[in-house]
């Protein structure tokens, strides 16, 4: 059931969809088992509002997740782009008040991405857009990517990061399913990236969405900052790596607690926390377990709970749907 007037539903900004042309596509270029997940998940719009209703989620902000829309051709990549982000479109229009949407841009093709921010924007009316960490191993700091920061950060975007399994996972995982520790290692890589890159300095309108609680970036935050002021010195900057972290959005999806909330809180600022699912790749029951976890935790702001606070801040991100 929805819960009652005085206790606000959820705003969930980590919430996927799947559509079977999508499934065998991704499958007909390899992704049988996709980051090593052993199946693919089954989804549809009716067992997603039957899931937020028993959770107490208002809205749900959907995305196309690991493993995206390039799959090697470009042009299959941008017709794809286009499709999922028409299906989400639709049933965000099916379903009023109920579903938002991160468009898919088909990165690395910068042209494609630039001609899908457009479109989706424009035309679609999307609430943003959905990146992953790296498009066959060009990660969001490399300078071929600046035409679509500058662009997005024109727009003022929202810009959710999702991870995805890292370049070197052949090795690196050690055949286990790579959402397990690979896509916390990535986000961080990628986040990182955009640090060096001075991506997060140079385009400030930017609302970057970090998932997962921030990966592993709320216990590396000040190994990176002396990092980056040690490689940045000579250029005559002093940049701050915290601050800029600080001024990021970090969802809640994962079993944040008792430990990585608590973790990221030394780092984020609590205006800037967000509740996320990761439904439907995280199961139904893990979902509503997650969801319960945020009634009995302390919030970070006195006066407020984590569902009041992490609504009020995804509302204010997200003006469309308040309205």
């Amino acid at each position: 059931m929805n819960p009652p007037a005085d206790r606000p539903g959820l705003v969930d900004v980590h919430a996927h969809f799947v559509t079977d042309s999508y499934v065998r596509q991704a499958r007909a270029a390899g992704h049988e088992r996709p980051d090593g997940v052993p199946a693919w998940p089954v989804w549809s719009a009716r067992a997603h509002l039957e899931l937020m209703d028993r959770s107490g989620i208002d809205t749900a902000v959907l995305s196309v997740s690991s493993p995206g829309v390039s799959f090697g051709d470009p042009a299959a990549a941008r017709a794809l782009a286009r499709e999922v982000n028409e299906d989400g479109a639709g049933i965000v229009r099916d379903h009023p008040g109920r579903f938002g949407l991160f468009a898919s841009l088909p990165l690395p093709d910068v042209d494609g991405a630039l001609a899908e921010i457009a479109y989706a924007f424009d035309q679609l009316h999307a609430d943003g857009v959905v990146l992953e960490t790296h498009s066959h191993g060009v990660y969001l700091g490399d300078p071929r990517l600046e035409p679509v920061f500058a662009e997005l950060n024109r727009r003022r975007a929202v810009v959710f990061v999702h991870p995805t399994s890292p370049v070197c996972w052949e090795r690196s995982a050690l055949g286990r399913p790579r959402p397990m520790v690979e896509f916390v290692f990535d986000t961080a890589r990628s986040v990182t990236d955009l640090l060096f890159a001075g991506t997060l300095e140079r385009d400030r309108d930017l609302k970057v969405v970090v998932p997962h609680c921030g990966g592993a970036l709320p216990v590396l935050a000040d190994r990176i900052d002396g990092f980056l002021r040690l490689f940045m010195r000579d250029e005559g900057q002093a940049p701050d790596a915290v601050a800029q972290l600080r001024r990021l959005y970090y969802d809640l999806a994962g079993p944040g607690f008792p430990r990585q909330v608590p973790a990221l809180l030394g780092l984020a600022d609590p205006a800037r926390l967000l509740y996320g699912s990761d439904y439907c790749w995280t199961p139904e029951d893990a979902a509503r377990a997650h969801a319960a976890s945020f009634e009995s935790a302390p919030a970070p702001v006195p006066g407020t709970s984590w569902r009041s606070l992490t609504t009020t801040n995804a509302l204010t991100l997200f003006p469309r749907l308040a309205r």
